[in-house]
């Protein structure tokens, strides 16, 4: 193997309890005076969204609100946050949500200014270079969920309702200036959400671990990543009030954005489909098809497993490291298969065809093509292991 490769890692990120209230300064260290302030309906009508507003109109920055976003955003959301956008002659976005709303709101300060179609600049080959990197307004993120560490990532996953696909946008200036990662603000979570989202973050954190690429530095973080995960999701689903709990899950989720920078896989190839033509919730689908792909990949993937093992607090065999996460995946309540998530053989075919192509397919350990696919999801669909 060649040891080389290229290494980003993430903004400037504060971290701990309370700091929701250094918001304003934030917005003023990424140059924003009039930011348009982007997170999902559902979160826009909790006091928590109000408090920002209040803080940040306190400080004599002029903020005002968009909250048409999607679950799984798509394109008309993001086009609608651009008109917003503009109308309000806003100079930067505070992303304030899930992954939904910060996905979103990182594309509508990565779009405004362009003149290209969104699609142009989808994570393929050098296609980032399209943009006009001048134009991407900054960005300050908030997270209010640990999943999709997206508060600290390079890229934007956004749904092409045309095709029924989800595509990564990426560009690296899309990456926020500045993270608020205060885990009170994940207080209020439910129990299946702070599974879903959970499980999402220790995702990224396995797929980048069992990448095929070399990269020391996102090993490092991914194992870490998932000890946090093992110690801490169960007691935050749990008990939704344990802040130690949540904090660790909240730097996991943003370990796993880290690391992720290294390779994704299968999961989330097959994930994005389902998610696309189905409308499930992303975590909760990685984590349905976490066990499936990791049996599909043993072949490539076993030394690494019995080392991650050992780290964690598991005997030396990837068996022990697999009926360990079917084990979390029962106690916090993941269902056990796609059929559980209203997911039906109907596009089974397509979602085969699709997963291939998705750009995280490239990073599973052993060629995914669309016969392997269409074994993996017929597995996740049935619970055959």
């Amino acid at each position: 193997m060649q040891l080389r490769g290229n290494w980003n890692y993430p903004t400037a990120v504060r971290f701990g309890a309370g700091r929701i209230a250094e918001l304003p300064e934030a917005a003023r260290v990424a140059g924003t005076a009039r930011p348009l302030v982007v997170t999902d309906s559902t979160l826009a009508k909790l006091p928590m969204i109000a408090q920002a507003m209040a803080s940040l109109a306190a400080a004599g920055i002029e903020a005002r609100l968009f909250s048409d976003i999607r679950p799984n955003p798509v394109e008309a959301n993001v086009a609608a946050g651009v008109t917003a956008f503009k109308a309000g002659g806003h100079d930067g976005v505070i992303a304030f949500g899930g992954g939904s709303a910060l996905d979103a709101g990182k594309l509508i300060a990565f779009m405004h200014r362009q003149t290209r179609p969104i699609w142009d600049f989808e994570d393929v080959a050098d296609w980032w270079t399209r943009a006009d990197a001048a134009a991407i307004a900054p960005i300050v993120a908030v997270p209010t969920t640990a999943g999709t560490g997206s508060e600290v990532g390079r890229a934007a996953v956004v749904t092409n309702e045309a095709t029924h696909s989800k595509k990564i946008i990426f560009h690296p200036r899309m990456m926020p200036t500045v993270t608020i990662c205060d885990p009170e603000l994940t207080v209020g979570m439910p129990p299946t959400i702070t599974a879903g989202t959970g499980m999402d973050a220790f995702s990224h954190c396995l797929e980048a671990y069992c990448g095929p690429f070399y990269h020391p530095l996102a090993d490092g973080i991914a194992v870490e990543g998932m000890r946090l995960v093992k110690e801490n999701l169960a007691r935050a689903v749990k008990d939704g009030r344990d802040l130690d709990a949540r904090a660790n899950m909240m730097a996991a989720a943003a370990m796993g954005a880290t690391a992720f920078q290294k390779a994704l896989g299968a999961i989330h190839a097959l994930s994005h489909p389902v998610g696309a033509l189905h409308d499930t919730h992303h975590g909760l689908t990685n984590a349905v098809f976490m066990p499936y792909v990791l049996k599909f990949n043993r072949a490539a993937i076993e030394d690494r497993i019995e080392r991650l093992a050992v780290y964690i607090g598991l005997p030396p065999s990837f068996d022990a490291f697999l009926d360990w996460v079917l084990l979390l995946r029962e106690e916090i309540g993941v269902p056990a298969t796609l059929a559980e998530l209203n997911v039906t053989d109907a596009h089974a075919g397509e979602i085969a065809r699709m997963a291939p192509d998705d750009p995280t397919a490239g990073g599973n350990p052993v060629p995914l093509d669309a016969a392997g696919a269409r074994r993996i999801f017929d597995a996740a669909l049935t619970g055959r292991l």
